[in-house]
C-alpha cells in the first residue's frame, strides 16, 4: 500500500457541532420544520444534494438549500471543529513511513480546503479533492484523484468512517478501512477490509490488507 485517501468529517474532524448549526440555520431560513437530532446526525457524510434532496427533489430548492447551507457554513460552521485525538500524531507517522495522502471527502472542495488550512492539517497532505457540482458522489471523487495522479488501484486505500467511503472504494476497486470514532453506524462497516478503533491502528491495518 503506497497511497491512502482520507475522508475529512468524522475521520480526521469531529466537525458535527458546525454542520448541525448550519443545518438548523438553514432549515429555519428556508422555512421548514428543523428535523431532529437523530435525523440531522444521518445527514453527515452523504453529500448535500443527496441530503436536500430527501426533503424536496425539485432542483431549485435543491440549490437554494446547499447555497443557504453553504452560506452559513462559510460564515461560521467551518471552524466549529476539533481534530480527533491521535489524528496528527498518526498522521505524521505515515508521513514519515513514505505514505502518500489525500483528503476525498464529500464536502465542497473548498469548504474542505480552507477547513484544512485553518487546521493546520494540509501540509500533510499532497492534494485536497472534495465535492464538486459535477463529481460530488464518493467514487466520483475517488475517481479523479486516481486519474489526476495515475495512482494504482490495488496500491490504494480510503479510510473513512460510514457506509459512504466504504462502497466508493469498493466501486473503484481500492481497499477500505473503517474508523470506529466517527459518525457512522458499526453495522454499515462491516464490508471494509479492516475496521479500526482509534489512529494508532491506522498503519498496522495498512499493512494487513
Amino acid at each position: 500500500m503506497k497511497t491512502i485517501l482520507f475522508d475529512l468529517d468524522g475521520t480526521l474532524l469531529d466537525s458535527s457541532p458546525g454542520i448541525r448549526h448550519c443545518f438548523i440555520k438553514t432549515f429555519k431560513e428556508l422555512g421548514l420544520p428543523v428535523p431532529n437530532d437523530q435525523t440531522i446526525q444521518s445527514f453527515i457524510g452523504p453529500p448535500l444534494e443527496t441530503t436536500f434532496k430527501t426533503i424536496n427533489p425539485n432542483p431549485e430548492f435543491i440549490k437554494l438549500a446547499i447555497q443557504t447551507y453553504r452560506r452559513y457554513y462559510q460564515e461560521t460552521g467551518v471552524y466549529e471543529a476539533t481534530v480527533y485525538e491521535g489524528i496528527v500524531q498518526a498522521l505524521e507517522e505515515l508521513v514519515r513511513s513514505g505514505y502518500q495522502l489525500f483528503i476525498t471527502t464529500s464536502k465542497n472542495q473548498e469548504m474542505a480546503t480552507l477547513m484544512m488550512k485553518y487546521f493546520k492539517l494540509d501540509n500533510y497532505f499532497t492534494a485536497i479533492y472534495g465535492s464538486t457540482p459535477t463529481a460530488f458522489i464518493k467514487a466520483d471523487i475517488i475517481k479523479r484523484v486516481i486519474n489526476d495522479y495515475h495512482l494504482t488501484s490495488h496500491e490504494t486505500c480510503i479510510i473513512g468512517d460510514t457506509k459512504f467511503d466504504i462502497i466508493g472504494g469498493k466501486t473503484i476497486g481500492i481497499k477500505t478501512i473503517a474508523i470506529t470514532w466517527g459518525f457512522g453506524q458499526s453495522k454499515d462497516l462491516a464490508q471494509a477490509n479492516a475496521v479500526i478503533k482509534q489512529p494508532s491502528d491506522i498503519k498496522k491495518a495498512l499493512e494487513t490488507i
